[in-house]
């Protein structure tokens, strides 16, 4: 995943993330469409390099507004993982694991209960399928 895609604060470059506020976006200055933000911890001229929405169920500021960006979803899914493969997965980070499961990690354009969705926990790649609200944990690999 590249460094703009995620919001973990463990970067491999000195590069800084702050929470702002969006003010307007200037169309008519010579340089538009402008973005004016207010409350960076940064010094004047420092340039944004890239932008997010703010999401409320993420990030730590709840009374902000999330804008155009998604919602959190209602509800969790159940997860259903056969024990041979929960046993791959240290015991003291399985309840981790099934709490992220829950979140329903996939894009949320996508609902497709035959599609096999991958993601990575840690040095694990983790396979599984959602049909309704079932989770199904169908592959788990060390990296």
């Amino acid at each position: 995943m590249g460094v703009f895609a995620t919001r973990s604060p463990f970067r491999p470059n000195p590069i800084a993330m702050s929470a702002v506020k969006l003010e307007k976006i200037d169309f008519d200055c010579p340089n538009a469409p402008v973005l004016v933000v207010s409350g960076a911890d940064i010094m004047d001229n420092t340039p944004i390099l890239d932008i997010k929405p703010y999401l409320a169920y993420v990030d730590s500021y709840p009374d902000a507004l999330s804008g155009f960006a998604l919602a959190e979803k209602e509800g969790k899914l159940q997860v259903e993982i056969p024990e041979q493969l929960l046993k791959i997965i240290p015991e003291e980070k399985r309840e981790g694991l099934i709490d992220i499961l829950k979140q329903d990690p996939r894009p949320a354009y996508q609902e497709d209960p035959e599609r096999v969705y991958v993601m990575t926990f840690g040095e694990f790649e983790v396979s599984f399928k959602v049909d309704s609200d079932l989770l199904t944990v169908t592959k788990i690999e060390k990296k």
